[in-house]
């Protein structure tokens, strides 16, 4: 009762016009930045924090947090559209919202990532409200090996996402690690696969490299392809779901919800693990008759990952307030802005300034809000955008990924990575390899990396560590489970040789 007492209050103040005016900026700079590809929250908390050192902490704070959740759902609009994601957690959304964009059907695509948008991003923040301690309790009991576990598992079941070639998925994986590797070693300092550039001894980005795998290879496609494209692209229809629509992403709303929020709650992993984990869950649900649609336009595939995306945004949040423990890279940085406004994070921020915190809490309410009726009816704006003819269209896709990928790190390398990376990318996807999997792989291994690590040293080289933990050895057995069941019933389906 004190939560919900303390969150009308918050919203008392978030209501004033001066707050109203700072959530409407946010979310609609955090939009505009999300469609830029590479330019995702981080980049522009990043660029846009000198513009706040003047503001009080709370408008300041509302700014920022605005940004925040408006890039997450920006980022889905040009996955959906021409398969460009805006930032990595968007990735996913490309397999699925831009098969039905190429279909017509484009604006189903874009009114369900809006409305999931805002149902993850709404129910994360009322589960961030009440849900906070048990939560962080959860939360703390995860240590190196649960982590390990936890990553081994995604990296294992990556391949689960696509449709076709196991073998093919496989090696796409194989592909990614080889991304993720590139850089110094985190224990040793020894370079690896650098080839004595010392631009690349920092690694490869996260964001660079998803540019690179989706923006570029479709982009030298549709280029290749010239006018031949034309007609399909251009065949939009309506701008809002039906009634089986709502219906299909029912069921994923939901789920997606708990994914995400529960993957945002994990620190390092943020909304790009729960969005990947959530098509693979709704991959695994589906009827048969739905699951053979999937890699050629499902919605659900669509609903859950954009829900999960922005319910990662409100799971990130959790331990970032309530423990001082960043739950990604961008809640990392507005850990710091807290810190800049003398304000420190953990359990006695609540006590000690519980109307700032409340008003942003609640100033996330009314910026999810304020996303879906900014949105909305901009869809048929949006998909507008597939009237463009092709070769301008991507020549623009194009030029708009270099300018990202320079504004990474502003150095003229990263175009030179980001035109390498887009080349192998462009050979793997017309030869049947999908990319997906790439992404991912090279997301997850330098972390499963970095926690395979902690483990062995806190138990002293002591592999045992990984089955004796009881969390770690309930992840590790339901991996196993979830890798062995169906290559037996696969096996038993075979029909017998006479």
């Amino acid at each position: 009762m004190d939560a919900l007492q303390s969150l009308l209050t918050g919203l008392a103040a978030a209501v004033t016009p001066v707050n109203l005016m700072w959530v409407f900026v946010g979310v609609l700079v955090g939009t505009v930045v999300g469609v830029l590809p590479g330019l995702g929250p981080i980049t522009a908390i990043a660029l846009l924090i000198p513009l706040t050192f003047g503001m009080e902490p709370t408008s300041g704070l509302i700014l920022l947090c605005g940004i925040y959740y408006g890039a997450m759902y920006g980022g889905s609009i040009t996955s959906i559209l021409i398969r460009t994601p805006g930032e990595v957690a968007s990735a996913v959304t490309a397999l699925e919202g831009y098969e039905m964009a190429r279909r017509g059907h484009a604006g189903p695509a874009l009114a369900t990532a809006a409305v999931g948008s805002f149902i993850g991003g709404s129910i994360a923040v009322l589960g961030l409200v009440f849900l906070s301690p048990v939560l962080v309790e959860l939360a703390t009991a995860f240590g190196a090996a649960e982590y390990a576990a936890l990553l081994l598992g995604a990296l294992l079941l990556t391949s689960t996402l696509m449709t076709g070639s196991r073998l093919k998925a496989l090696v796409s994986i194989l592909v990614g690690m080889a991304l993720g590797v590139v850089g110094l070693d985190p224990q040793d300092t020894v370079p690896r696969w650098t080839f004595g550039s010392l631009e690349l001894s920092d690694g490869l980005n996260i964001a660079l490299i998803a540019m690179a795998l989706f923006a570029v290879p479709e982009a030298i496609r549709h280029l290749a392809l010239r006018e031949r494209d034309v007609p399909e692209r251009l065949s939009t229809q309506r701008a809002w779901m039906s009634r089986e629509d709502l219906r299909l992403s029912a069921a994923p709303y939901a789920r997606g919800t708990l994914i995400g929020f529960m993957a945002g709650l994990l620190p390092g992993l943020g909304p790009t693990l729960g969005s990947f984990a959530s098509y693979a869950v709704e991959k695994k649900v589906a009827l048969p008759e739905r699951r053979k649609l999937f890699g050629r336009g499902a919605i659900e595939g669509v609903a859950g990952p954009e829900t999960a995306n922005n319910a990662g945004v409100g799971g990130a949040m959790v331990p970032m307030l309530a423990l001082a423990i960043p739950g990604s890279a961008t809640t990392a940085l507005l850990l710091f802005v807290f810190q800049m406004y003398g304000l420190q994070p953990g359990p006695q921020l609540f006590t000690r300034s519980p109307d700032l915190v409340w008003t942003i809490i609640a100033s996330m309410v009314i910026g999810n809000a304020m996303l879906l009726v900014l949105n909305l009816p901009m869809v048929r704006i949006f998909v507008q955008l597939l009237r463009v003819p092709p070769p301008l269209l991507y020549a623009g896709v194009l030029a708009f990924t270099f300018i990202g990928a320079y504004a990474l790190t502003f150095s003229f390398y990263s175009l030179l990575v980001l035109l390498v990376i887009g080349l192998i990318g462009y050979a793997l996807q017309e030869t049947g390899f999908p990319l997906t999997p790439a992404i991912l792989a090279a997301v997850l291994l330098p972390l499963l990396e970095l926690n395979l690590r902690r483990a062995l040293v806190i138990s002293d080289g002591d592999w045992s560590t990984f089955v004796t933990r009881p969390i770690s050895a309930t992840i590790l057995a339901l991996v196993v489970a979830a890798v062995v069941v169906p290559l037996l019933l696969a096996t038993r389906r075979k029909p017998a040789i006479e």
